[in-house]
Order: C-alpha cells, then sequence, then structure tokens
C-alpha cells in the first residue's frame, strides 16, 4: 500500500468561534486529510454554513434533537459527548483507512506526509499516536503562537529536565506540560467492537491493539495563546475541563504533590499567584525559551493559519 492509497480523516467536537473553527478544519484539509466531521458542540450557524458547503466536511449540530435521539438526554461532561461524536464518526468513516479526533485548538504538523506514515505500519496497528507539543504564549497577547515545548519522550530523564527548566512549579506539570502529554489517537477504522475513549481506544478488552508511535508528526497543542485567553479558559477548565479534580497529580498526594486542580485553587488566593504560575509555565520568556532550547525541547512552527483559512474558506 502507498501513501497515496491510504486515507485519513479527523473528527473534532467543538465550541468556538467559527474564525477557529474554519482554521482548524482548513489546516486539516491542508494537511491532506480526506474527509472532516465537525460536531458543533454549541450553534454556529456562520460556521455551519460554510463547512456544509465544502465537498470535505461534515458538520452536525449537536442540539437537544441529537441528544435526546441518541443518549435520551445531553451528557453533562464534554468529554463524554466528544467520545460518543467520535464513535459516531467512527461509524460513517468505512470509505477512510484511519481517524484521528483531535480538538480545535490542536494541529497536526507533520515532517512528511501523514498518508505515507500510516500507509507504513504494520496491518496488527490499529492505532497510532501523536505525542503533543504544548504552544508557549507569545509575550504580545493577540498573537499567534509559533513557539512550543517539545514532548520529553525518555522516561528515565523526564523528572531530571522538568525540574531543571521550571525551578517552582516542576513538580506539579506532568512532562512540563499544562496540559495532556497522551496526545491523541488515529484509529483504524472498519474494525469492530471498538470502545472510543478521548486518548485511547480498547477492542476485546485489548487497550490500543498494535499501538506505535508517530515520531515523525506532533500535534501542536495551542492550550495557551496568551494571558486574556488562559484567564478566559480558566473557570471552565478548573471545574470541568484539563484542570478538573478528577485528574491525577504528576506527583502522587501521598508524597506531597498537588494536582493541578487543587494547585490553582491554591494559588487563586495569592497575590499574582496564578500570573506566577503562568508566566513559569506557559509564556515564552527569554528565560523558558533559553531553558528549553539548552534540552532541545523548543519547536517553532509557523501555522500561517489565517493565509490556510483564506484559502480553503475565500468566501469567510
Amino acid at each position: 500500500m502507498t501513501g497515496q492509497q491510504t486515507s485519513w480523516g479527523v473528527v473534532a467536537t467543538v465550541k468556538a468561534p467559527a474564525k477557529d473553527i474554519l482554521n482548524f478544519v482548513a489546516h486539516h484539509l491542508e494537511m491532506g486529510a480526506q474527509h472532516i466531521w465537525i460536531y458543533l458542540d454549541a450553534p454556529n450557524p456562520e460556521a455551519k454554513a460554510l463547512l456544509k458547503a465544502h465537498p470535505k466536511v461534515t458538520p452536525v449540530s449537536t442540539g437537544e434533537n441529537y441528544w435526546l435521539k441518541a443518549r435520551g438526554k445531553r451528557p453533562p461532561m464534554h468529554q463524554n459527548r466528544q467520545a460518543y461524536n467520535a464513535r459516531h464518526a467512527y461509524h460513517r468513516a468505512r470509505n477512510l483507512d484511519w481517524l484521528l479526533h483531535c480538538d480545535v485548538d490542536e494541529f497536526l504538523w507533520p515532517d512528511r506526509s501523514i498518508a505515507a506514515q500510516l500507509a507504513a505500519l504494520p496491518t496488527d496497528c490499529l492505532v497510532a499516536r501523536v505525542r503533543p507539543a504544548e504552544a508557549l504564549a507569545p509575550l504580545e497577547d493577540g498573537t499567534e503562537p509559533r513557539l512550543y515545548k517539545r514532548f520529553i519522550a525518555s522516561k528515565d530523564d523526564r523528572t531530571r529536565l522538568v525540574a531543571e527548566i521550571y525551578p517552582t512549579f516542576a513538580p506539579y506539570l506532568k512532562g512540563g506540560f499544562v496540559s495532556h502529554v497522551a496526545g491523541k489517537i488515529f484509529m483504524r477504522t472498519k474494525q469492530d467492537d471498538m470502545t472510543i475513549k478521548i486518548h485511547n481506544v480498547i477492542q476485546n478488552g485489548n487497550r490500543n491493539p498494535g499501538q506505535v508511535e508517530l515520531t515523525d508528526t506532533t500535534l501542536l497543542h495551542m492550550h495557551t495563546k496568551g494571558w486574556a485567553h488562559w484567564e478566559k479558559s480558566f473557570a471552565y477548565r478548573h471545574r470541568k475541563g484539563s484542570y478538573r479534580d478528577e485528574l491525577g497529580a504528576a506527583t502522587p498526594e501521598e508524597e506531597g504533590g498537588l494536582n493541578l486542580h487543587k494547585l490553582f485553587a491554591h494559588l487563586a488566593e495569592e497575590p499574582d499567584g496564578l500570573r506566577q504560575f503562568y508566566e513559569e509555565a506557559c509564556l515564552a520568556t527569554p528565560e523558558l525559551i533559553a531553558r528549553l532550547q539548552a534540552h532541545d525541547l523548543l519547536q517553532d512552527c509557523a501555522l500561517h493559519l489565517d493565509a490556510t483559512r483564506q484559502k480553503h474558506f475565500p468566501e469567510f
């Protein structure tokens, strides 16, 4: 099988401005996605109309009738809605070879053709994992991030490197990241009994069967675009998202660690506590850039999202 014959697509559940949705879709069309399913977690008529007109995109409104038919009621946690929608698209993607589930703030960044990478995988590989790189917020709020922290692949070196890079908050950062280090997965389609989660699949009790890591592709995660974006997203993330209390700590609590939910609750009570965390762990300061560069953990990626969107959706 050649790279040209291997097809792949993307599914995402999104609640974002039309511009961000179109940026996400346009980027992945540019990367070679043959089809993209966008499940609108909130009404967005402007984005839906433009997506519906594109032959490679299927927008799905997930309003009251959708959830009434699917589940009897709308799942309160967005993670459950994401997983259901990913399964929904997976069963409709039988004309593709692979399907990636990711979020609207995540962008594939390959060193070579994604189709060729997927074509080279063994036939018993049903899961191809793409590890993340996490955006550093530009010093100038409102500009597009282009510097990213790389994933630290070596488990043996991870704790030491994180401690050297983040002098205050290392014990609370998994792999130096504020968000997930698991990345996201391509799933081989046309498989039976696939239970799809956010970061994993299970088939017949087997977790991520035949998993291979796509080391020639990175998932650029714009978890933080700037202080205004981080502050605006904070309350929701702290209550229901990536900082919620049910998630584990980088250092076990019995060893004196705190998960991010508890850490942030504590920092929020201190003058500039959250700002101090943001500036050490999220902001592209010269000091952080230098420390990341010293360990070859800085990635420079200019996405040019506006130009790509204008190419694929010129009418926006």
